[in-house]
């Protein structure tokens, strides 16, 4: 990841509007037959996509591609929201990847800092829904910073950091 400027939120994290955001929430409540559900305003459909991902888990059933990718986005963008900087990097392949955390900053190859998690463990963190000690084997984690135990769960959208 290169240097972007004051933001440290990948580009393609912004592209998250609505109706992408709509379309991943419509694809899973299908899949959990809820299809009637009266959608959420769109500010609140960070959350009921979040909330329809777990829904999905809780069930015992895998999300459906598109709304686990876009619920780790989410969750992502909302840590690197709240913990602005360059001195961690937090990857969730194949899904997305960001930069966090106050401290020295890198510029160019891999950060010393490096957590890297598949998306059920990284939304399960975010959530509060288990916590860092016990996915610790589910993380791979390198360099002194490399610990968000301390800065999860995420906020709930629309709360101030």
């Amino acid at each position: 990841m290169g240097a972007r400027g004051p933001g440290t939120v990948d580009p393609a994290m912004a592209r998250l509007r609505p109706e992408r955001l709509r379309a991943a929430l419509d694809e899973q409540l299908i899949a959990l037959g809820r299809a009637d559900e009266a959608p959420p305003p769109d500010a609140r459909l960070e959350d009921a996509l979040v909330a329809a991902v777990l829904a999905a888990y809780d069930a015992g059933e895998e999300p459906v591609r598109t709304a686990l990718r876009v619920t780790a986005r989410v969750l992502l963008e909302r840590l690197a929201t709240d913990f602005p900087g360059r001195s961690v990097e937090v990857r969730v392949p194949p899904y997305a990847a960001v930069q966090c955390v106050e401290g020295p900053r890198h510029t160019r190859g891999t950060p010393p800092n490096v957590i890297e998690t598949d998306a059920k463990t990284w939304i399960m963190l975010a959530t509060g829904r288990t916590t860092w000690d016990e996915a610790r084997d589910r993380i791979s984690a390198s360099g002194e910073r490399a610990d968000l135990s301390a800065r999860l769960p995420v906020r709930p959208y629309g709360s101030q950091p």
